[in-house]
């Protein structure tokens, strides 16, 4: 209920703040004062700091008195669905200014995007620059020296022959451990022309694409299956002012060896730029693609002169959208809940490079992996490496990178995940016409980037409990402890393209097939799955038996699933609150029919308390999250002010088998559901715990949790719970500060739904400074208690 003596006091003093635009154009100091900056050069790779734009991520590193870069893209999918890197970039000055200098600074400039290194001795001072094109793959290192030097630069590929995957290589691959099965990661191209290096990679004619098919007996329908691994090409062209050819050199990095191709400058200079132009496409031939190359060289060429102020204005307009400032006043990097509010910043800067992705950030390390040596030294393979694959995306990680854009304002960052469902749509709703002769699209819970499961967990109990799957066993179901039947976490990602809509108002009519085939599947597939084994399509209530399922990856062999009972229900109810214009009459009827036919919520006693229940009934507990409260979140179907809150508090209060799980590592969303609950102390010690350093020398490299490092479904958890600590939203309320604590001052400016900006300033847990926009939704707000 709506405190409308507090908002009238608000409205008042809103009219009465001149001040206000002096404070919300003084934004840029806080953000500053997050600059990671570093005095001494890294000992390697584990040490390097992010920085990116558009689709590009490097890892930039000075070691050894050289500066290095690991160059990552969206999209690098190999033969094998691994994501391996572009190359290594290493450049070397002479008089080198970092060998034995008396002074060395290396800061991430969060408000214009881009790396700086700096140092030198006496007058020999250089300064470089490097900084990622938002608009365009291009990658570029801007050299300034007081003195004239010579400047070399190396790019490095590890990938000069064909490799043979040891074992424990297996999993940055979709063949995992698959036994009897060679993998070999095949060779790049390199070479020099006139000025520059060339180097790309380009899938042979079989990939894991045609494995998976033929593995899942799908090889008769394979013509008719987008595949998005045939033919992809790679690569791009390095080149230097003033710089030509030096030869080729061999070595090794940390237990890799490499091959280099150096350019050198003809003589010292002062001033000097090194440009890495990239390309990558399904390309009928390797000349089709080059000539594609040469197409974006010569747009990097003309566009030289603009790029980077408009690449620093779009990472300008990025921080301002939106902001979580902890004690901006105190800056104090030993401080826990500066160290919140700064991580949090981060990694969201993180998420920013990624933000016209051909692909979704990956939640295993998005576009900053290094050497996994430094991550576990078990693992001594080539930077290529991350557990997990690098074309398959897993759904129940994935989710979490992608929340907490909408109140962030980043709902433009949103679109590759969206995307990434809309092109597998096809070959999902393939894959449940073949297996069970049904409409719907069935997302399995790791897919592939084509839509189908990935290979080694279609088949995981046989390889890993050596045994057989029966000729019984339904066709369309992974052989998996863990992921078979999980096939609900698609309803997030509905859900998040409605509230997309809800919170900008941008048209998604183009997503509604996706939600309408995601819904069908589970409406018509259950429906028969039950006349196999009943006369009658629905239990006596008239509602779907969800048997088979699966609760997330924990509760197996479940009946009515709480995670798809609440997730139907949530985006059934929403679908049919979009506006008329979307769906049709009859459609809109079809939904309301579907919608009664979903079961009711399941709940249990528990220490004699009524609770939310994982299911009615379940045969084993598998995994170790908490899904009887997925309902709470990102159901939002219980909540502060909302009906039966206490069954949701009483779930995380006495439920003995979620007591034995809770923790704050990896994708663990504790923090998120203390928020949602109100809960103010353990929230904010579990987002603290998750959002506090990393432990390694950049703050925000999380991990490895479950997956790997970075871990950026770690952060997206930590980024959402912070988010919910401080503002929740429920259809048009606004509730403000409703796990916060009293002793976090900060500075604040968030979105909400109906195109909705909030804007405020806490100091001892009262509000000082708040404005909304529009301004007529002021009404909405929910202040906190006095």
């Amino acid at each position: 209920m709506l405190n409308y003596s507090l908002i009238d006091r608000y409205l008042f003093l809103l009219a009465g703040m001149p001040f206000l635009t002096v404070f919300w154009t003084a934004q840029a100091q806080p953000l500053r004062d997050y600059n990671v900056v570093w005095t001494t050069p890294s000992r390697h790779s584990g040490e390097s700091m992010p920085c990116g734009g558009g689709d590009v991520g490097l890892n930039v590193w000075v070691e050894g008195g050289d500066l290095l870069l690991y160059v990552s893209r969206s999209g690098t999918f190999d033969e094998n669905n691994a994501m391996p890197k572009l190359g290594r970039l290493r450049l070397t000055l002479s008089p080198n200014p970092f060998s034995s200098s008396t002074t060395f600074r290396q800061e991430l400039h969060l408000r214009e995007g881009y790396v700086s290194v700096t140092g030198g001795r006496g007058t020999q001072q250089v300064r470089i620059n490097v900084w990622v094109d938002v608009f365009r793959p291009v990658v570029r290192v801007d050299l300034s020296s007081r003195h004239p030097v010579t400047a070399q630069v190396r790019y490095e590929n590890w990938r000069t022959q064909d490799h043979l995957l040891m074992t424990k290589e297996g999993p940055t691959t979709s063949y995992k451990t698959l036994p009897n099965l060679p993998v070999v990661q095949r060779r790049d191209e390199v070479a020099f022309t006139d000025k520059s290096v060339r180097f790309y990679h380009r899938n042979q004619d079989s990939t894991v694409f045609d494995y998976t098919v033929r593995q899942q007996g799908m090889a008769s329908v394979k013509d008719s299956l987008w595949n998005p691994l045939r033919n992809l090409t790679f690569g791009g062209e390095l080149r230097g002012t003033g710089m030509q050819p030096a030869g080729m050199t061999q070595g090794t990095y940390q237990n890799t060896p490499f091959t280099a191709w150096s350019l050198k400058s003809r003589k010292p200079v002062r001033t000097a730029q090194v440009t890495l132009v990239l390309h990558q496409a399904q390309s009928a031939s390797v000349g089709a693609w080059q000539q594609a190359l040469n197409g974006a060289i010569s747009e990097a060429d003309e566009a030289l002169n603009t790029a980077q102020v408009r690449s620093r204005q779009w990472w300008g307009q990025f921080w301002e959208r939106s902001y979580i400032y902890i004690q901006p006043d105190q800056p104090d990097s030993s401080a826990a809940p500066w160290q919140v509010g700064r991580n949090y910043q981060l990694f969201r800067y993180l998420l920013g490079c990624n933000a016209f992705g051909t692909y979704p950030t990956k939640f295993n390390g998005g576009l900053f992996t290094y050497d996994p040596v430094f991550v576990n030294p078990d693992l001594a393979f080539s930077p290529d490496f991350r557990l997990w694959g690098g074309g398959t995306f897993t759904a129940q990680n994935q989710r979490l990178v992608y929340w907490p854009l909408l109140k962030s304002g980043d709902v433009d960052l949103m679109k590759p995940q969206f995307e990434f469902y809309q092109q597998a749509l096809p070959n999902a709703e393939r894959r449940s016409r073949f297996y069970w002769g049904h409409g719907g699209a069935c997302f399995t819970e790791q897919l592939e980037n084509f839509g189908l499961p990935q290979a080694f967990e279609y088949l995981a109990n046989q390889h890993i409990f050596n045994t057989t799957r029966s000729s019984t066993y339904d066709k369309g179901v992974e052989y998996n402890n863990w992921v078979a039947y999980t096939w609900d976490t698609v309803l997030e990602f509905c859900l998040m393209i409605l509230d997309a809509e809800r919170f900008t108002g941008q048209d998604v009519s183009t997503y509604l097939p996706l939600i309408e085939s995601s819904l069908t599947f589970f409406d018509e597939h259950y429906q028969q799955e039950q006349l196999r084994r009943s006369p009658k399509p629905l239990d006596e209530q008239g509602h779907l038996v969800l048997y088979p399922g699966s609760a997330a990856e924990t509760y197996k062999t479940a009946y009515n699933a709480v995670t798809t009972v609440a997730g139907l229900r949530a985006v059934l109810t929403r679908l049919l609150e979009l506006p008329n214009r979307y769906l049709p009459a009859d459609k809109r009827t079809r939904f309301q029919a579907m919608l009664t036919r979903i079961p009711p919520i399941p709940t249990r006693v528990m220490q004699g308390r009524a609770t939310i229940a994982p299911a009615v009934t379940w045969d084993r507990i598998n995994n170790t999250e908490i899904p009887q409260l997925y309902p709470l979140f990102p159901y939002n179907l219980y909540g502060l002010g909302k009906p039966d809150f206490d069954l949701a508090l009483n779930t995380w209060r006495y439920d003995t088998e979620a007591a034995k799980v809770k923790d704050y590592i990896g994708w663990k969303q504790d923090n998120i559901f203390c928020a949602r609950l109100g809960l103010t102390d353990e929230a904010a010690r579990l987002t603290t715990l998750k959002l506090q350093n990393s432990g390694r020398r950049f703050p925000a490299f999380w991990g490895p949790g479950f997956d790997w490092t970075p871990d950026h479904n770690w952060g997206g958890s930590g980024m959402i719970g912070l988010q919910e600590m401080l503002m929740q939203t429920d259809g048009r309320t606004i509730r403000l500060l409703p796990a916060w604590p009293r002793n976090w001052n900060v500075t604040f400016k968030l979105h909400a739904p109906y195109q909705t900006v909030v804007e405020g300033r806490v100091v001892g847990g009262k509000i000082e400074q708040l404005r909304v926009s529009p301004a007529e939704r002021a009404k909405d707000v929910v202040l906190p208690n006095k």
